[in-house]
């Protein structure tokens, strides 16, 4: 496919609130990675020129160290490589962010809980995106309940949202009965969770329920799956690649397509650091996949 047919728009839309985007985004804790800002800082540019207009992002995504492990140099922010490269933002980006979890480099991750933790997350968003509102924001949850019930912590945000210092809310790393636990307190637009092809299938009925609320489902990981912070796998499973064969195209890409099929309201957000690879990944948001694909698929 020549590259000037290469849009993000090719994968529909989804209203996340009262913000559309189209359905094929951009994940941003890759770009921290390389200690080239430059790079960074084109690679975001040229995102938008193919169409995104969705990425997200939080503010532990900090290299060297944080969520990659890995880095030399100066420390660089996915927020503030974002401000960099967009700002003044277009009028169409949506920003999703995520607070609950931090990143400090001596104490390494910690989580927020209390009230004032959670809004000074929110404050450290808003000051390294250079916003008065965050389009979006998650709590993410961590492996445990936590000291604090998550009714608390959501009411938290909630609050913050009155306050209007962010325009909506999501979850991460959620379950389907934790969505219902806060379903009184303000709305939820988004779900983010780890998911794909062929990783964490039991949240199948998940995905259904949340296009039954009108929800956002936005897999991370759709392309890393099980490899997570460390990448895909070499191996990308025998139903994979024989359909990659089928359509000409890569492994990733079937994966991306695959996700996007899983409903109207599912997001994709591959992340990475090189051009080359980004451009192939939006091309993802125009591969079809036949019925019988999906079969084999599973």
């Amino acid at each position: 496919m020549p590259t000037d047919e290469i849009t993000a728009a090719a994968a529909g839309t989804w209203t996340l609130g009262d913000r559309t985007v189209h359905r094929m985004g951009f994940g941003s804790m890759r770009i921290t990675a390389n200690p080239d800002r430059d790079r960074a800082v084109a690679l975001l540019r040229r995102a938008v020129e193919l169409g995104v207009n969705h990425i997200d992002t939080a503010a532990f995504y900090v290299s060297p160290g944080g969520t990659l492990r890995v880095g030399t140099g100066p420390v660089r922010y996915a927020t503030e490589l974002i401000r960099a490269a967009l700002a003044p933002y277009p009028r169409d980006l949506v920003i999703v962010t995520k607070v609950g979890f931090g990143y400090d480099p001596q104490a390494g991750f910690t989580e927020a809980f209390t009230p004032a933790q959670l809004r000074a997350q929110v404050e450290e968003n808003l000051r390294r995106l250079g916003l008065d509102q965050l389009d979006v924001v998650n709590l993410r949850l961590g492996r445990g309940p936590g000291p604090v019930p998550l009714v608390d912590r959501f009411g938290a945000l909630a609050e913050l949202r009155a306050a209007g210092l962010i325009r909506h809310l999501g979850l991460s790393n959620v379950r389907p009965e934790q969505l219902d636990e806060v379903a009184g307190i303000a709305p939820v637009v988004c779900v983010q969770n780890n998911y794909g092809v062929d990783a964490y299938r039991e949240q199948d009925p998940f995905v259904r329920t949340c296009g039954e609320r009108g929800i956002a489902y936005v897999p991370f990981f759709a392309v890393a799956g099980t490899g997570r912070e460390k990448g895909a796998s070499a191996d990308q499973g025998e139903a994979v690649e024989a359909v990659a064969r089928a359509h000409g195209v890569t492994p990733h890409q079937v994966r991306l397509a695959w996700t996007l099929h899983q409903g109207p309201h599912v997001l994709a957000i591959p992340g990475t650091g090189d051009v080359a690879h980004l451009t192939q990944n939006i091309a993802a948001a125009s591969l079809r996949l036949t019925p019988e694909d999906l079969t084999r698929l599973g």
